[in-house]
């Protein structure tokens, strides 16, 4: 499936949305207000600190946000590219476009390029694929539900990922993105997920990595530029 990419379309990653990172929920909640606005929204992976269709804890912390998202999809075209802490979410939210990992580069169109987009959790090692189709096992995540009674299991999840540290800046972009770009087939590549919320080019290929919104407090519009804007 390709898509068309629209001028004006906003572009949302890592948010990574808990008790110590709210800014996805003020982003929504301007969305909703129309202090922001926009016909076709990407949210890249990541937008949770933690969540599964599965995991009744973690969509009930979370239910605000699913229920926002929801209302928005009624009059913006949402596209959910799930990432490695959010997955299995297409019964949260059925009005939206999904993408598994196992679906991702997804393509679009804009004028006469090709945009591939993907969280960024992809073209890797064999081990890191294995692991995460153990973690996005359905059967899995359920028996570990059945197991998590008062949820001792999902709290003890939860604190271990507020505490976690997840922002850094690479020593060298430039060799990172060119190694990026060599993977896809496409004019542009768009990804979230390595929360450095900057651009490559070379030889009339552009990579794009979408800011951290719990990092940098920015997300990305497009006006036929990728253009980074505050919070």
């Amino acid at each position: 499936m390709c898509l068309n990419l629209k001028k004006g379309a906003i572009f949302v990653a890592d948010s990574h949305f808990s008790e110590v990172n709210v800014e996805f929920l003020s982003f929504l909640e301007k969305l909703k207000k129309k202090e922001i606005e926009t016909s076709q929204l990407f949210l890249m992976g990541d937008m949770f600190d933690f969540i599964s269709g599965e995991s009744r804890y973690f969509v009930k912390i979370n239910q605000k946000l699913i229920d926002i998202i929801n209302e928005l999809s009624h009059n913006i075209e949402i596209i959910y590219l799930e990432g490695n802490h959010d997955y299995n979410l297409q019964k949260l939210f059925p009005k939206l476009k999904v993408y598994k990992r196992e679906s991702q580069p997804i393509f679009a169109k804009y004028e006469n390029k090709t945009i591939a987009l993907a969280h960024g959790d992809i073209y890797t090692p064999k081990g890191y694929d294995i692991y995460c189709k153990i973690i996005r096992n359905s059967a899995l995540l359920i028996f570990l539900n059945f197991i998590d009674f008062n949820y001792w299991l999902s709290k003890k999840i939860y604190n271990k990922l507020i505490k976690k540290s997840i922002c850094s800046k690479m020593k060298d972009f430039d060799s990172f993105a060119k190694k990026r770009l060599s993977y896809y087939n496409s004019d542009i590549v768009v990804e979230g997920h390595f929360h450095q919320g900057k651009h490559y080019e070379e030889k009339n290929k552009l990579y794009v990595n979408i800011p951290s919104l719990c990092c940098n407090k920015k997300y990305t519009i497009f006006d036929g530029k990728f253009i980074t804007t505050q919070l």
